[in-house]
């Protein structure tokens, strides 16, 4: 969540109170048992997934800083399968700093970080691994310019960075596709290039919190006309103070991180994730 710098600034020079927090929590859980269902299915599955968002901002004067921390984890076990599948896995941690430029525009530094907790495969095959921790982990150090013309939203626009891809398991860069555009005995993919990272968050109705993010970037090196987009969103509907709906979505194209025999077709290469999840919920503002 990122706050307006005029609105913080009208408070009294008095107020040393410069810092303004956010958590938000989710923990949400699903379970089906059939009994002679004639129309078929797994006869007993559960899954849960946990969801943990921080926003902590700090004004002061002509300066802001802006972190957000984000992570999440779900799995799901089926009757039929023995072990347990991973539906969600993220951290994301992203932080951007500014000095007061004109009107609504900030001289902005901004970093991102992105990856994964644990192990993925590729399902329905358990036994070929495509990821873990740090592989792929990803990078992005950038300066440009933030604008930011009301509360909920705002936008980084960068001519020039770096975007860093870090695969620590070289078992996934030998395979003849390579992982998410690194081969052999090599660990790192760099590229330079131009970036928008823009964020909305705001209760779009009462207790209907919407938090939206979309980052793209431009490899100025190689094929600059195939941009990097990751689009992220977040619903969280409180029913009351503890119970909660929260739907989440995330939308990928990078044509360096394909999957397993991926032909390099548009429609491979697009990835898309939805998690839908009712139960315990807990947001703390400070």
């Amino acid at each position: 969540m990122f706050f307006s710098r005029h609105a913080i600034a009208r408070e009294p020079d008095a107020d040393t109170t410069y810092w303004k927090s956010k958590y938000e929590s989710a923990l949400g859980f699903s379970q089906t048992l059939l009994v002679n269902w004639v129309k078929g299915g797994e006869k007993t599955s559960y899954s849960t997934n946990f969801m943990l968002n921080i926003y902590k901002d700090y004004q002061r004067k002509n300066l802001s800083w802006n972190n957000y921390l984000g992570v999440a984890y779900g799995v799901a076990k089926q009757q039929s399968i023995t072990n347990l599948r991973k539906t969600d896995d993220k951290i994301n941690f992203l932080t951007k700093g500014g000095i007061y430029a004109w009107k609504n525009w900030d001289y902005t530094g901004f970093f991102e970080f992105k990856s994964q907790f644990d192990e993925g495969f590729a399902y329905p095959n358990d036994s070929v691994q495509i990821s873990r921790f740090m592989a792929p982990g990803y990078f992005q150090l950038s300066i440009g310019m933030n604008y930011k013309p009301i509360n909920y939203f705002s936008v980084f626009v960068s001519p020039v960075g770096a975007r860093l891809t870090v695969v620590t398991d070289t078992a996934l860069t030998h395979r003849k596709e390579g992982a998410y555009g690194i081969f052999g005995d090599n660990t790192t993919l760099w590229q330079v290039g131009g970036s928008i990272n823009a964020i909305f968050k705001r209760d779009i109705m009462k207790n209907v919190n919407l938090m939206s993010k979309l980052d793209i970037f431009s490899n100025y090196r190689d094929k600059p006309e195939k941009i990097i987009v990751s689009w992220e969103n977040n619903v969280l509907m409180k029913v009351n103070k503890y119970i909660s709906v929260n739907i989440s979505t995330i939308l990928i194209y990078d044509d360096k991180a394909i999957a397993v025999e991926n032909t390099g077709k548009f429609s491979e290469i697009l990835q898309f994730r939805e998690t839908f999840g009712i139960g315990l919920a807990y947001t703390i503002f400070h």
